[in-house]
């Protein structure tokens, strides 16, 4: 392999991204396999941007020499009409958080779905996935329900306080898969839907350090019942520390964190990360973020 092959230039484009782990993880990463892996934040409110400059910020990445870029909020969607390509699965979910910069071309990919799924195999391998209850069905949420429905997910049931929103998302994955039912609920409906339910999937804000809480009712968990947050800061969030005091198995928000990053790398480097080694990597940054605040 040439020195130029061994070296990676990525960056992170988005509001607030500068607290952002995802550098520190993909350094380590790259450091471990022997890569010259640098890592960039590109903090929109620091440069005083919007959103909608990312079609030329992706251009001075390229002019710069960048491999590729990830995406955040509020660039996911302000990014699509600035690519050549986007992967099938990012283009059905209108958003893209990867992006990959060969001989001038911009191809878009989406590892928020593929992250979870790479969660869900990797965290609960043997959940039960005939009915499942998710909360939330904004960004993040769309991601994690069409991870759900690829991983055979039977019945999804879609809970947001957004009724049109909840109504669109469950239309429009409806029709990707047809083979399954998707609904949309409201939250009063919880105390039917979660007697017949497998498992909880929790895609809002709530249990976040700025956001305390818990997001349902802890009464309509049963100890037959998975529970997975996506939440990570605190990576044991209230939810998930409840959920297991009931005899729930979980699923923490790290292990979908880790596995964006694990599948940004590959699609980045050609090289498989090691999940594991990354999610050893994340859990002493969180636990030294806990220790400082």
């Amino acid at each position: 392999m040439s020195n130029r092959a061994e070296s990676f230039l990525v960056g992170l484009v988005g509001d607030g991204v500068m607290p952002s782990l995802t550098p520190h993880m993909h350094e380590r990463e790259g450091d471990v396999q022997g890569l010259r892996y640098l890592y960039r934040p590109i903090d929109l409110l620091e440069l005083g941007l919007p959103g909608e400059s990312v079609g030329e910020l992706l251009r001075s990445a390229h002019r710069l020499g960048f491999n590729g870029l990830n995406i955040t909020h509020p660039c996911k969607q302000l990014v699509l009409e600035h690519l050549d390509e986007v992967a099938p699965d990012a283009r059905r979910l209108g958003a893209v958080n990867t992006v990959t910069i060969l001989d001038g071309r911009f191809t878009g990919h989406n590892t928020d779905f593929s992250g979870f799924a790479a969660a869900l195999a990797s965290g609960l391998p043997d959940a039960k996935l005939d009915h499942v209850v998710q909360l939330g069905a904004g960004g993040a949420g769309s991601a994690v329900a069409y991870a759900l429905l690829t991983a055979g997910v039977r019945h999804l049931d879609l809970v947001d306080t957004d009724a049109a929103r909840c109504a669109a998302r469950a239309a429009e994955l409806a029709g990707f898969f047809p083979d399954s039912t998707i609904a949309a609920r409201t939250t009063a409906e919880l105390p039917r839907l979660m007697p017949l339910a497998d498992g909880l999937v929790h895609c809002t804000p709530v249990g976040m350090a700025a956001h305390p809480g818990v997001p349902l009712d802890l009464a309509l968990l049963e100890p037959r019942h998975w529970v997975a947050d996506i939440v990570y800061r605190p990576i044991e969030t209230e939810l998930v520390r409840e959920a297991r005091a009931k005899g729930c198995e979980v699923l923490d928000g790290g292990r979908m964190a880790v596995g964006q990053a694990a599948d940004a790398f590959r699609i980045f480097t050609g090289l498989e990360a090691d999940a594991d080694r990354m999610r050893s990597h994340f859990l002493e940054l969180v636990a030294a973020e806990e220790v400082a605040a």
